[in-house]
């Protein structure tokens, strides 16, 4: 998006600024000032309501009120016109406000000049500006020291009533920055900034975000000290397969807003259908893991959202038109996850024929590697170590996978009646980017569904 401003026959356009929380439009609430009012920088002109929150948007313009654009109840796009405003003296805009401009622009789009930080009372008093500017450290003339702006000095902006810490301060005065990189772990004073004066932009924040995991686990953090290796410890170098596995499962959790739900179900009746489907096809039996991928299979034709990843830089979900479906492995070398690309295609005997010889392939170390990347959802029998449940990390970059715990016998209500069921623990872990509970409940509800009363299996075919 453009700038925060256009300048026409001397007056100032301000646009309407990117809220921070992604948002592409924004209701005209209230206005604060009327046309011929006089306003300063970072007062607040009109108050609009997003699908998040209402917020008060402060100008960061001073001079008199030319238009209004737009009235109360009006929807107005993210970079169209707000507010003109004409300078009182009818000259260009001071340096200052150029340099706070170009820092509402960090990143992409407009900024709200104060957005994040506290508001006032009820009253709703005028603000006062927030830059604060210092004098150029390498010229410290007594004649410049506490001027706003000048020829001989370049301006430092910076939050009033922010610490004074040794050392260089981070030059950030966006509060979108600030929350970004306070959410992301990113400790600003060592982010290098791009912007005028060595101004933090959001880009600046992202760039560091973007550092692959390896080059940033190089790094010690000066406040923790390993302890050294002692007599009798194994040292084991993370190098090959066990390095890789590591490196991913850490960008996964350090990139996707995962969540894990779960249910018990009763697998008797799966039981019972793979028991009638290998006594007619003795020569093409079928596992319980080729059954629970056909189940998954149906699930994510109903619910698509699931078979996605989410491209970051983009900004954009993508959904796979087809199912590669990641089967986990666990082999000598470690943990794999081959693929069956476009898995919706095959019949539930060719399912179980091609699980077969992949995992069969996978342990021997046979599969090439691009039979193991690629995938678009992963299911997890984790049951085969005897275990119940788990919340299993998803394999990056996908965006969803389920896992399947042992299946035991355990007491279960049939019919009003006290029995003893064949019971399994189903959970489901998604990237909550892209979707809400309500896909993942219903997908998990299918499955298990599915599982108790195969016959709706053929229902949803």
């Amino acid at each position: 998006m453009g700038g925060g401003m256009t300048t026409v026959e001397r007056t100032q356009v301000f646009l309407l600024p990117d809220l921070g929380e992604g948002l592409s439009e924004a209701e005209i609430v209230e206005w604060r000032v009327a046309v011929g009012d006089i306003v300063t920088v970072d007062q607040s002109v009109v108050e609009v309501e997003t699908a998040k929150a209402v917020v008060d948007v402060p100008c960061p313009y001073a001079g008199r009120v030319v238009t209004l654009h737009g009235a109360a109840g009006e929807v107005r796009p993210v970079g169209q016109p707000l507010i003109t405003i004409a300078p009182l003296d009818g000259g260009d805009e001071p340096a200052g406000h150029a340099t706070y401009r170009e820092e509402e622009r960090a990143g992409s789009g407009n900024v709200l000049i104060g957005y994040g930080t506290g508001h006032g009372g009820a009253t709703r008093r005028r603000r006062r500006s927030r830059l604060a500017v210092a004098p150029e450290p390498t010229d410290p003339a007594p004649s410049d020291a506490g001027r706003p702006s000048g020829a001989g000095a370049t301006a430092a902006v910076g939050l009033v009533g922010s610490a004074t810490t040794p050392g260089p301060a981070a030059l950030v005065i966006s509060p979108i920055v600030r929350r970004l990189a306070r959410e992301r772990g990113v400790d600003l004073g060592t982010v290098r900034g791009t912007g005028p004066g060595g101004v933090i932009r959001r880009a600046d924040v992202e760039a560091v975000l973007a550092v692959p995991a390896a080059r940033l686990a190089a790094v010690p953090d000066p406040h923790v000290t390993p302890a050294p290796a002692g007599d009798g410890d194994v040292i084991i170098p993370l190098t090959g397969v066990r390095k890789v596995i590591a490196d991913k499962l850490s960008r996964s959790r350090r990139e996707i807003p995962e969540v894990t739900i779960w249910v018990d179900v009763d697998a008797t009746g799966l039981l019972e259908t793979r028991a009638a489907i290998n006594a007619a096809t003795p020569d093409a039996p079928v596992s319980i893991l080729a059954l629970l991928a056909r189940i998954c299979l149906s699930g994510l034709r109903r619910f698509p959202q699931l078979n996605s990843r989410v491209d970051t830089e983009a900004q954009r979900i993508v959904q796979s038109a087809g199912v590669h479906l990641g089967i986990a492995a666990q082999t000598d070398r470690g943990l794999l996850v081959p693929v069956l690309r476009d898995a919706q295609r095959l019949t539930t005997a060719e399912l179980a024929a091609e699980l077969a010889a992949t995992t069969t392939a996978a342990r021997a170390g046979a599969l090439p590697p691009a039979r193991l990347t690629g995938g678009t959802f992963t299911l997890n029998n984790y049951g085969v170590f005897g275990v119940d449940g788990s919340t299993p990390i998803i394999n990056h970059p996908e965006a969803a996978l389920l896992g399947v715990g042992r299946i035991v016998d355990k007491p279960w209500v049939v019919d009003g009646q006290l029995a003893v069921r064949k019971v399994t623990q189903l959970s489901l872990t998604f990237d909550h980017r892209v979707c809400d509970g309500g896909v993942a409940g219903g997908f998990l509800r299918h499955v298990a569904d599915c599982v108790e009363r195969p016959a709706l299996l053929i229902a949803a075919v």
